[in-house]
């Protein structure tokens, strides 16, 4: 049997005195999937637990009976990586609660040491064949750890917050580390597809890393992004609505609330539920609404995070409103208000549930919010009417819903007013297909969809070919055996990672460390030919014994020549005059770019404006320069974040070609990243091995991941080729 290796902030028990289960949305979700596989669990405790031989007490315990791994923390810990990081700062982020979220650099330090807890306790258990499944906030950095310790793991990750828009995310002072972490993992799940496009726009704005719709290529590395919108347990409600106990219950309030219309309302006592706010709406209904006394508002709030002021305030706030509307709209028939601080027996919740006229669920944001689930599970006999907030991740799937703008008062005020208005036929022809899809998308339809997805493996999307070592070793073996090989190489985002700044491009330790290593070589030449203008390549390159290629082959210096020189001296550079002004006016249409002018070509810049806009922009520009220049001699070029155009004489794959044809190489390699390059990789010469580093469409023959990767490669081939020529030479 496969085994699934559950990762969460809590284990699934809860530990006293004794051991017991504990209940929750994660826990009914993958009670069902012990069937399918061996399912392993490993978080926190819960709790300070010091004492050594209490400790391998209870790690035996959960490990005979509960298939469960501890993680022991000490106060200190749960302070700085669960109330502080997790919940003081994370948590009201993630909801946009940006005035609630503190920090502190030690509370991360914390949190860090944390999730290395949990990648130690992970690795220690794993297999590569297992499959590890990490949930929520509290572990963000836990997929890239155990990537670290082992490359072949097969890691998913699920948050069941919100993630929010990157305006807000960036605000964050650990927000690279972060994203870093979550993309260690294999497949990222968000409830909507909301969360997944804020994530995908955040990774690009913060990281700088495109993306597809449904992953993003990175390193050497391949994370997909799904949507899988969590259920809830219908079968364990389905079963306490058959119950002789929910019966009894059920007639018991029936005779309570006999002649009045219910409003129920259940949710954990927090500021992201927008309860003030909904009390307000309340109280605009009652001054409006002739029949109140026939109204009652049932409105459960478990109690959460006592210890923390804000919500202390909040129970106070809430309180305060509630006295205050039942001191001026009660009357010697009715209460309009029971407002209920506690946990709620389940069999009293399903009762509650089935009897409400109508459900409120009105949260400022939500990941998904499944009350509004279990409410419609409970609807079998009564046809009660849902309001839900648009905020709410599931407002994406129950469209039959009353949506509403938590926000807008009057607009929330009204809802009641409908809800309570419809007719039995209405309310009947709105409720029962969202009720299907609740019963049908419940919590084990989301863990199996999910975890089936997972296991499908780090899948190459869109044909892509990714790196692996058969790649490796086939791009390789020309350079072991080759007498006499020609080496060209783009050199920014190819050899070196793009910059936010070009002239902080210059070559680091592992680039030198490669060109150290060339010039080992006396039978490979070294060919570094880039878009740069040859003064920027002097400037860094002047030093080495390679042959220079500037302005994709406009220009070269032989290796160890002072001067420069024109490879075709009858190039027509008459058109440049006729298109400068217009990539001048994009450049001060769009905030961050900029025109530059070489000898051979005009190129405009976008790296530093909005990556979206910066993008927009420079499509309507190519399609514009189409237009323009359809009669000219010319190439235009969409490469990374520049637009390029110039002279059809001049490009890459001309440039190799002069090179080839005057010397007799046994084998020749290219490598590039962006459509300039691929004017090499056109090029039909069986000696040819062609390298495209990254993403897109492309005529290479191989593809690796970035930069480090293709230097990896480069290392690799140039220490077997030196075993291989000494062998020779012996």
């Amino acid at each position: 049997m496969e085994r699934l290796i559950n990762v969460s902030n809590r284990l699934p028990i809860t530990i006293g005195k004794t051991v017991k289960k504990s209940s929750g949305g994660l826990i009914a979700a993958l009670e069902g999937m012990g069937e399918k596989y061996d399912l392993r669990w490993i978080g926190w405790t819960g709790g300070v637990i010091s004492d050594a031989d209490r400790q391998r007490e209870i790690i035996r315990d959960l490990d005979e009976n509960y298939n469960c791994s501890p993680i022991f923390l000490s106060r200190k810990e749960i302070n700085g990586y669960y109330n502080n990081f997790s919940n003081s700062s994370l948590w009201p982020l993630l909801h946009y609660m940006t005035t609630y979220s503190r920090y502190d650099e030690e509370w991360f330090e914390i949190y860090r040491t944390v999730n290395q807890y949990f990648a130690e306790a992970v690795a220690d258990q794993a297999q590569e064949e297992d499959i590890i499944w990490i949930h929520d906030y509290h572990l963000m950095l836990l997929p890239s750890l155990l990537r670290q310790k082992n490359r072949h793991f097969t890691i998913g990750y699920f948050l069941h917050t919100p993630f929010p828009s990157y305006e807000v995310f960036r605000c964050h002072p650990n927000r690279e580390e972060l994203l870093r972490g979550l993309l260690g993992a294999d497949l990222i799940g968000f409830h909507t597809f909301g969360y997944l496009r804020h994530f995908r726009s955040t990774v690009l704005r913060v990281l700088g890393e495109e993306s597809e719709m449904n992953y993003i290529a990175h390193e050497n590395h391949l994370t997909r992004l799904g949507v899988y919108p969590i259920g809830i347990n219908a079968a364990k409600f389905l079963q306490e609505l058959q119950s002789p106990r929910y019966f009894r219950k059920l007639k018991e309030y029936q005779q309570v609330y006999r002649g009045k219309k219910v409003v129920l309302g259940v949710e954990r006592l927090d500021y992201t539920k927008g309860i003030p706010r909904r009390m307000e709406a309340i109280e605009r209904f009652l001054s409006s609404y002739p029949q109140r006394d026939n109204i009652v508002f049932i409105l459960i709030s478990v109690p959460s995070r006592e210890d923390v002021s804000e919500y202390r305030n909040l129970l106070e706030n809430i309180e305060r409103k509630v006295s205050r509307i039942n001191g001026k709209y009660s009357s010697i028939k009715n209460v309009p208000i029971h407002f209920i601080n506690k946990s709620i027996d389940f069999s009293d919740l399903c009762t509650l549930y089935s009897l409400a006229d109508v459900a409120i669920v009105t949260p400022l944001i939500d990941g998904m919010n499944l009350v509004a689930k279990e409410y419609l599970a409970c609807q079998q006999e009564n046809e009660g009417v849902l309001i839900l907030s648009e905020f709410a991740g599931a407002a994406q799937e129950l469209f039959n819903a009353i949506i509403v703008n938590p926000y807008n008062i009057n607009q929330v005020a009204q809802s009641i007013h409908e809800a309570l208005d419809l007719s039995g036929e209405e309310k009947k022809e709105l409720i029962e297909p969202m009720r299907r899809r609740v019963l049908s998308h419940d919590a084990r339809y989301w863990a199996e969809t999910f975890i089936r997805d997972l296991a499908a493996g780090r899948q190459k999307e869109d044909g892509i070919r990714y790196d692996t070592q058969m790649i490796a070793l086939d791009a390789i073996k020309p350079f072991v055996t080759a007498d006499k090989i020609g080496l060209f190489l783009d050199y920014d985002g190819t050899l070196c990672e793009i910059k936010p700044q070009p002239r902080d491009a210059y070559p680091h330790a592992e680039i030198k460390e490669i060109f150290a290593l060339l010039e080992q070589h006396q039978n490979i030449d070294v060919y570094l030919i880039s878009g740069r203008k040859k003064e920027d390549m002097d400037r860094w390159f002047l030093i080495y014994p390679f042959t220079l290629i500037a302005e994709h082959g406009y220009y070269y210096r032989p290796a160890g020549r002072a001067e420069w020189q024109v490879l075709d001296e009858k190039t027509d550079l008459s058109w440049k005059e006729q298109i400068i002004d217009i990539l001048r006016h994009y450049g001060e249409m769009t905030p961050g770019s900029s025109v530059e002018e070489k000898t051979s070509s005009v190129v405009w810049h976008y790296r530093r404006a909005d990556p979206e806009f910066g993008s927009w922009k420079a499509h309507q520009l190519v399609g514009e320069l189409y237009e323009m220049l359809s009669n000219l001699p010319v190439e235009i070029h969409h490469g990374k974040k520049i637009v390029e155009v110039s002279s059809t004489q001049v490009n890459k794959g001309r440039a190799v070609e002069h090179f080839i044809q005057r010397h007799d190489y046994d084998a020749v390699l290219c490598a590039g990243d962006d459509e300039t390059d691929e004017s090499m990789f056109r090029l039909s010469h069986a000696e040819i091995v062609s390298i495209k580093i990254g993403t897109g469409d492309t005529q290479a023959k191989y593809r690796v991941a970035s930069p480090r990767k293709l230097r990896g490669y480069l290392k690799k081939a140039l220490k077997r080729q030196r075993s291989v020529q000494s062998l020779r030479e012996v």
